[in-house]
């Protein structure tokens, strides 16, 4: 290529007698990468890798191709990145890339330890890395795990950070004021607090959680608040299970699993406050949904009940028991279902099945 001495054309000419092999080395690592993330349940914005171009190639040459001796010598002919959520994945993901491939740490710099006001966006931690024989090897392709690659990991504020920054700091060519430095180095300190706080809230979140569980766990369900997550740990010990299957030993008829997850916005709208409101509920009513519950089945030949037919009968009777009447069950049915004419036809037909049963003596 024109402009380059003989020492980066020789270098230049490696780089097209090795291509395919660089080619196929971007497939390896990138799959490479994703099983590893698949296997640790690791969810992340992005990963990708680039071939650098022989017209990128050629412009670092010229700018400092004497520092190379060979093509070897330039780490980032591939590039590999990982965009992650948080800051605690960074090293999540490290710790898999140590174990992946093989680390030239000489060569390798996380930059995340630099503390540079104005470096958040290059807060990247950086591995040159070989693949491992143990990961991939192919005799006819014995140069795949000798060439070096980079593989890059940040979060999506640190990526979105760098390119923000390279665009308005690089893309005119003209140095950025002193005025508007300092207003990006402001901003810069803004984004690393967020994608610290973002981390915080998650481990503070999974924190609950896990409390949360052992509550549920050692039965002390009036201390947990009924919400999505708590209701669905809930859900996880089968409150239901017992009831349901009273009912389906009825005809003898198999339960389809559905999720109850929808009956939370009924229960909170029946005054439920807690897991421990939830449990007397079922512990109050769950006779009376049974005797509900034989007396709509038992003359049928219905083989096939919906696992929420507990819960739903619990839900009609404690109703009914406290005087709500049609009124009361069309409110319920219309919650559970939407407006629909339908519901007061369901409704009154609910509420005759009822009549006769005990508990409305």
């Amino acid at each position: 290529m024109e402009g380059l001495d003989l020492h980066c054309q020789l270098i230049l000419e490696e780089y097209h007698a090795i291509l395919p092999a660089i080619n196929r080395l971007q497939e390896v690592v990138l799959k490479a990468l994703n099983d590893a993330l698949d296997n640790n349940g690791i969810i992340v914005t992005a990963v990708t890798a680039r071939v650098k171009t022989e017209e990128s190639l050629a412009g670092k040459l010229a700018l400092k191709g004497q520092k190379y001796h060979s093509l070897s010598d330039i780490t980032d002919i591939l590039g590999a990145r990982i965009v992650t959520f948080y800051t605690d994945d960074v090293d999540r993901i490290a710790s898999i890339a140590e174990k992946l491939f093989d680390i030239d740490w000489n060569n390798s710099i996380d930059k995340r330890s630099l503390h540079q006001l104005d470096s958040f966006g290059y807060n990247s931690l950086h591995y040159v890395c070989r693949l491992p024989k143990s990961i991939y090897y192919d005799s006819n392709c014995e140069e795949l795990n000798s060439i070096p690659f980079e593989l890059q990991l940040r979060t999506t504020l640190q990526h979105a950070w760098a390119s923000i920054n390279h665009d308005t700091g690089y893309k005119s060519g003209i140095e950025i004021p002193r005025e508007y430095r300092r207003q990006m180095n402001r901003l810069a300190g803004m984004l690393e607090m967020a994608d610290d706080e973002f981390s915080r809230i998650r481990t503070e979140i999974n924190d609950y959680r896990r409390r949360v569980q052992q509550l549920v766990h050692n039965g002390k369900l009036d201390d947990v608040q009924l919400d999505g997550d708590t209701f669905r740990s809930y859900l996880k010990t089968g409150p239901f299970d017992q009831l349901n299957k009273r009912i389906a030993a009825i005809n003898q008829a198999e339960i389809l699993e559905v999720s109850l997850v929808s009956y939370l916005h009924i229960l909170q709208e029946m005054n439920c406050k807690t897991l421990g409101d939830v449990n007397r509920l079922i512990e109050q009513y769950q006779e009376d949904a049974y005797l509900l519950a034989r007396h709509q089945l038992g003359t049928t030949d219905l083989d096939i009940i919906s696992s929420s037919i507990g819960v739903q009968n619990i839900c009609v009777v404690c109703i009914l028991r406290k005087g709500g009447g049609k009124f009361g069950l069309k409110w319920l049915f219309d919650l559970m279902n939407g407006n629909s004419p339908q519901n007061e036809y369901l409704a009154t037909m609910t509420y005759e099945q009822a009549l006769n049963l005990p508990f409305m003596k």
